[in-house]
C-alpha cells in the first residue's frame, strides 16, 4: 500500500462512514479545545494497578504521557518516547526487531530471542514476549505509562526492570475523524488516517491507518556488491488497525481490536569508531580498497557493506477485552489475545566491503506466535479494594539461522597474522602456506553457505495473582499483593553445516600442538587462530546434531506496600517489591574445548546444555507525591534501591554471543517528576530527572557458570553497567494558545540530557558514549477549534553525534586486553588490536506536518 493509495482509500473510508453516521455527523461539536491534555493534577489518569486511578493515589513510580504531549513530541514508535522519559534508554542493533528498553539502565540486549527482555511491553493489556516484537507504528495513542521497578505482581512476564504500558484511543459514539500528512528531509513521507463512530446504538467502531517511507539515514559504499541498495536504515511500512466497541447494556462492554503492520525495509548497517590494524587486510581484499574506511570518519554516515540488509517484518493479532459488572460481586474483565510476528533480516556481518561472512534473507528468520489469556476479578468495599486473577501465555518461537561464507574469508584468515612467530600460522591452517611444510595440512573455507541451523521453542506460562488494598483508615492504606507463576520452556535445536567448514575446523585440529610447535609456533599463539578456525558455526561436531533440552520453573513473587495520605494533597508512601524474569536457553551454537591438543580425541564439543537461571529482582522505595498550587502543580520524588539476582547478560565478544547470569546487580538512586500547568494560558511544563547509580557487584570467574567466560567479563565488576547514565534529566515545554481570531498558536520543545555511559556490555572503554543533550522542537498555527494545524518540527534539533550501540568488529582483530592481576585488572590500549564498529542513533530531521479534524 502506497502513500497515495493510503489518502485515497481513508477519504472513502470517512465519507462511508459519515453516510452510515447519518445525523450523528451533523450533530457532531466541535473537536474539544485541547484533546489528550489534561488541565489539572487530578485529571491524570493512569491504570498502573489495573483499575483506573489519578496519578497521584498510586503509591509506584509512573511517568504518564497523554496524548497531545506524545504528538507534540512526534512519538510514533517505543523509540520515539525515550525523550520524553528520564531513565528510559531504547536502542536497537543489526535489524530494528532487535530493539531493547532499559529503565534505570537494567534492560535485556535483545540480539537474542532466547533472552526475553526485562522491561515489560503491554499495549492495550496485551503482553508481546519481547521489546522488538512491538516495534513500531503505536497508532492512535490515547496515553503511554511507564512503570519504573519490578510489576511482577499485576503485569506478570517481562517485568523485573519495569512496564511500559500503551492505551490507545477506543471508538467513540460521537463521530470523529482526522488526517495528519507529514513530510521531510530524507524523502520522509508519513501519513494516516482515522474515523470513529456510532453503527448502531450499542456498536461503534474505529479504523485507524498509516502509511509511511524515508531514504536511509546512511549512505552505503556497496565495493562492487552484490548489494544494490546504496542507502540504508530506511523505512518502507504500512498499517491497519480496526476496532469495535459493543456496549449491549450500561455495565457490559466487549472491545475487539484488530491490526496488521508490515515493513519491508533495509537495516542495519554499522560504521567503523576506531580501525584496527585489519582495516588493511580487508581494503587489500575489497576492490579498489574499498573494505572500510581509513581513518575511521564514522559521522560521515558513510558505511561499507558489500552485501544486503534487508528486513521484512509481518505483526499482526486480534484482542477481545469483555467487562462486565456485576451486582453484589465486582467487575469481571477478560482479554484474550492471538498475535503472530514474523521477520526476515540479511546481515553483512562484517560491516565491511571484503566479502567475508553474511547471511541471506531466505532462511534467516524468527516468528512468534502467542496466545494470552488474562481474567480477573475485582471489587471494593468501605475498607477494602480488591482483585485476583489469573493468567495464561503460550508462545511458540521459530528461529532460523544461516551463514554464508564469501570470497575472501579463507585469503582474510591467511593474512590475518603478519608478524611475529605466528605469521605463517593462518596460511598453515588454510592451506595457503607457499613453505610447503608437510604439517601444514589445513583447508579453507569455500564460498556459499555454510550453517543452516533450526530452533524450535515452546513456551507454557500461567499464573494466578491478587492485589489487595486495605484502607485502614481515611489516610492510611496498605497493599499487600502475591503472584504464583509456573513457566515451562521445550527446545529443540537442529544443527548443520554444509559446504568445507568442518574441514577447515579438522585442518585447525590436527595442527595444534606438536604440528605447530614444530614450526616454532609457541602455544601462546595458537589459542586466537584456532578459536576463530573452530568457531561454532564452523565446528564439524555440530552437522546433524539434535539437541533437546526443558525446563520447568516456579516462581513467588509479590508486593507490599503502604501510603499515608498527610493532607488531600500530599501522600508519602513505602514499597517492596519482588519480580522474576523466567530462565532460558541460549538460542545459538555454544561449544567449548574438549580434552588437550596432544589428546588424538581433542576436538571443539557442542554443549547439550545452554540454559541460563531466572533473573530476579527486589525493590524497596521510599517516596512522596504532592498536589500544589491548586491542582496546578504535580511533584513527585522516589528514593529506591534494587537488587537484581542472576542478571541475564547477553555479550558479543567480536567472535560469538556469550550468555552470562551475573551473580548480582544493584541499583540505588532518585527519580522525581514534575507536571506544571502555569498561570499562563496555554503554558504547561512535563519534566523529570533520574540519578541511578546502577552497577555490577563485585565477583570473580569462580561465581559464575562458567568460569572460561571471565576474561571478556572481568572490566565488569564492581563498574557501572552498560546503557546505565548516572544522570538523566529530561524536560517538555509546551504552548498552545488563541493569538487571533480563530487562530491558535502552538509551541513545543522537549529535551533530554544522559550523563556519560558505556554502550558495549563488557565495558571496554572504547564503547563509550559521552554526555550528550538531545533537542527536539515544534511550532505551528491553526483553528481554534483545531480543524486544521501547520506545524514545523525537528527531530534532534542540534544534530548530536551519538552512538546507540559500539562492539568489536567481528574477526577483526583481537578483543580489547586487559592485564589481570591478583587485586585487579586493567584496561591495556597498548594490546589492543580490535577494530571498534557502531549502530549510530538517528541525525536532524526536520519536516512539516499538515493535520486535519472533523
Amino acid at each position: 500500500m502506497r502513500f497515495s493509495h493510503l489518502l485515497r482509500g481513508t477519504a472513502s473510508v470517512a465519507v462511508l462512514t459519515a453516510f452510515g453516521a447519518g445525523a450523528a455527523y451533523a450533530a457532531a461539536p466541535a473537536p474539544a479545545a485541547a484533546p489528550g491534555q489534561p488541565n489539572t493534577v487530578s485529571e491524570i489518569v493512569v491504570t498502573a494497578q489495573k483499575r483506573e486511578q489519578s496519578l497521584q493515589d498510586v503509591p509506584i513510580v509512573v511517568t504518564a504521557l497523554p496524548a497531545r504531549l506524545l504528538q507534540d513530541a512526534g512519538v510514533k514508535d517505543i523509540k520515539d518516547m525515550q525523550i520524553l522519559t528520564p531513565g528510559l534508554t531504547v536502542t536497537s542493533t543489526s535489524n530494528e526487531t532487535i530493539t531493547s528498553a532499559r529503565i534505570r539502565g537494567v534492560g535485556t540486549v535483545g540480539d537474542n530471542p532466547g533472552l526475553e527482555s526485562s522491561v515489560g511491553l503491554v499495549i492495550d493489556g496485551v503482553y508481546r514476549p519481547r521489546n522488538g516484537v512491538s516495534f513500531g507504528d503505536l497508532g492512535d495513542v490515547s496515553r503511554i505509562e511507564v512503570l519504573k521497578g519490578p510489576q511482577g505482581t499485576l503485569f506478570g512476564k517481562n517485568t523485573t526492570a519495569g512496564v511500559i504500558n500503551v492505551i490507545t484511543k477506543e471508538p467513540q459514539f460521537t463521530f470523529g475523524a482526522g488526517a495528519d500528512v507529514d513530510a521531510g528531509n530524507y524523502n520522509y513521507l508519513h501519513g494516516d488516517a482515522w474515523v470513529t463512530g456510532p453503527i448502531t446504538d450499542q456498536l461503534a467502531g474505529m479504523l485507524y491507518v498509516a502509511d509511511g517511507s524515508r531514504d536511509g539515514f546512511y549512505k552505503v559504499n556497496t565495493a562492487g556488491g552484490p548489494r544494490t541498495d546504496t542507502t540504508d536504515q530506511d523505512q518502507d511500512y504500512w498499517t491497519v488497525r480496526g476496532q469495535l466497541l459493543w456496549q449491549p447494556t450500561d455495565k457490559t462492554s466487549l472491545r475487539i481490536i484488530g491490526d496488521y503492520t508490515k515493513r519491508d525495509e533495509n537495516c542495519c548497517v554499522a560504521v567503523q569508531t576506531l580501525d584496527g590494524p585489519t582495516a588493511g587486510l580487508l581494503n587489500a581484499l575489497a576492490p579498489l580498497g574499498q573494505g572500510v574506511p581509513v581513518p575511521a570518519d564514522p559521522y560521515s554516515r558513510v558505511a561499507y557493506a558489500n552485501r544486503a540488509t534487508t528486513q521484512k517484518i509481518t505483526d499482526d493479532g486480534v484482542s477481545a477485552e469483555f467487562n462486565a459488572d456485576i451486582d453484589g460481586v465486582g467487575k469481571l474483565s477478560s482479554i484474550t489475545a492471538v498475535r503472530h510476528w514474523d521477520s526476515t533480516n540479511a546481515q553483512d556481518i562484517d560491516y565491511s566491503g571484503a566479502d567475508l561472512l553474511y547471511r541471506e534473507p531466505q532462511g534467516n528468520d524468527e516468528s512468534f506466535n502467542t496466545f494470552s489469556e488474562e481474567l480477573r476479578l475485582a471489587g471494593k468495599s468501605e475498607h477494602l479494594d480488591w482483585l485476583v486473577g489469573g493468567f495464561y501465555a503460550d508462545e511458540r518461537l521459530k528461529m532460523d539461522e544461516n551463514y554464508y561464507a564469501g570470497d575472501a574469508l579463507t585469503p582474510y584468515l591467511s593474512l590475518l597474522f603478519t608478524s611475529g612467530a605466528s605469521a605463517g600460522l593462518i596460511p598453515c591452517l588454510t592451506g595457503q602456506f607457499s613453505g610447503g611444510s608437510p604439517l601444514c595440512n589445513g583447508q579453507g573455507f569455500g564460498p556459499g553457505k555454510i550453517v543452516e541451523d533450526h530452533f524450535d521453542q515452546d513456551d507454557k506460562t500461567w499464573a494466578l495473582f491478587t492485589n489487595e488494598d486495605i484502607h485502614v483508615t481515611d489516610k492510611f492504606d496498605i497493599t499487600v499483593g502475591l503472584r504464583y507463576t509456573e513457566d515451562d520452556k521445550k527446545l529443540t535445536s537442529q544443527y548443520n553445516n554444509l559446504g568445507n567448514n568442518g574441514a577447515a575446523c579438522g585442518g585447525a585440529i590436527a595442527n595444534v600442538g606438536a604440528n605447530w610447535a614444530a614450526l616454532g609456533i609457541p602455544p601462546a599463539e595458537q589459542g586466537l587462530p584456532f578459536a576463530v578456525m573452530c568457531l561454532p558455526i564452523f565446528d564439524p561436531l555440530f552437522d546433524g546434531y539434535v539437541d533437546h533440552q526443558s525446563s520447568s520453573e516456579n516462581f513467588l513473587g509479590g508486593t507490599l506496600k503502604a501510603a499515608y495520605h498527610w493532607t488531600p494533597e500530599f501522600m508519602t508512601y513505602a514499597s517492596y517489591a519482588r519480580g522474576t524474569k523466567a530462565g532460558g536457553f541460549n538460542l545459538d551454537r555454544v561449544a567449548t574445548a574438549s580434552g588437550s591438543p596432544s589428546d588424538p580425541n581433542f576436538g571443539v564439543v557442542p554443549v547439550a546444555d545452554t540454559s541460563f537461571a531466572p533473573e530476579t529482582a527486589d525493590s524497596y522505595e521510599l517516596g512522596f507525591k504532592s498536589t500544589l498550587a491548586g491542582g496546578k502543580l504535580l511533584f513527585d520524588a522516589t528514593a529506591f534501591y534494587q537488587q537484581f539476582h542472576h542478571f541475564q547478560l547477553n555479550q558479543f565478544n567480536g567472535l560469538v554471543f556469550v550468555v552470562d547470569s551475573i551473580p548480582e546487580v544493584t541499583s540505588k538512586g532518585v527519580d522525581a517528576d514534575v507536571v506544571w500547568f502555569t498561570p499562563v494560558d496555554g503554558l504547561s511544563f512535563q519534566g523529570g530527572l533520574t540519578y541511578a547509580d546502577t552497577r555490577y557487584n563485585n565477583f570473580t570467574a569462580a561465581d559464575l557458570v562458567n568460569a572460561a567466560n571471565f576474561p571478556s567479563l572481568s572490566l565488569l565488576p564492581g563498574n557501572q553497567i552498560s546503557f546505565a547514565p548516572l544522570w538523566s534529566v529530561s524536560g517538555a515545554l509546551t504552548y498552545d494558545h488563541e493569538v487571533a481570531d480563530n487562530i491558535r498558536l502552538l509551541a513545543n520543545l522537549d529535551a533530554k540530557y544522559t550523563s556519560e555511559y558505556n554502550t558495549g556490555s563488557d565495558l571496554d572503554p572504547n564503547k563509550e558514549q559521552g554526555a550528550m543533550t538531545l533537542v527536539n522542537a515544534r511550532v505551528g498555527i491553526g483553528s481554534t477549534n483545531r480543524r486544521w494545524t501547520l506545524e514545523f518540527w525537528a527531530q534532534n534539533l542540534t544534530n548530536v553525534h551519538y552512538k546507540q550501540v559500539a562492539f568489536d568488529g567481528p574477526f577483526q582483530g583481537s578483543a580489547f586486553q586487559q592485564t589481570v592481576q591478583p587485586n585487579h585488572t586493567y584496561f591495556n590500549q597498548a594490546l589492543d588490536t580490535a577494530t571498534y564498529d557502531a549502530f549510530l542513533g538517528a541525525p536532524r530531521t526536520f519536516g512539516v506536518t499538515l493535520r486535519l479534524r472533523y
